[in-house]
């Protein structure tokens, strides 16, 4: 049975691989650098989350924000 205006899914596996990115801009730009990073070696990115964000503070200042991201990408064989 179709139902009227639904597709057929194809299967599909994703792996996840978490890693950090740091930036002395801003927390959107380490992410930037994460995604830019895994893109240089990892095909078919599909969703970046962000999992924990924290700085490194030097001298009463923010030194260097840092993102935890975890990364999905399809598995191929």
């Amino acid at each position: 049975m179709r139902i009227k205006g639904a597709f057929k899914m194809t299967e599909s596996v994703y792996k996840f691989v978490e890693l950090v990115g740091t930036s002395e801009e801003s927390w959107e730009d380490a992410v930037n650098q994460v995604v830019d990073k895994a893109a240089e070696s990892l095909r078919d990115l599909r969703i970046a989350e962000v999992i924990k964000l924290d700085a490194k503070i030097d001298n009463q200042k923010i030194a260097l924000y840092r993102a935890k991201v975890k990364l999905s990408f399809k598995f191929e064989e």
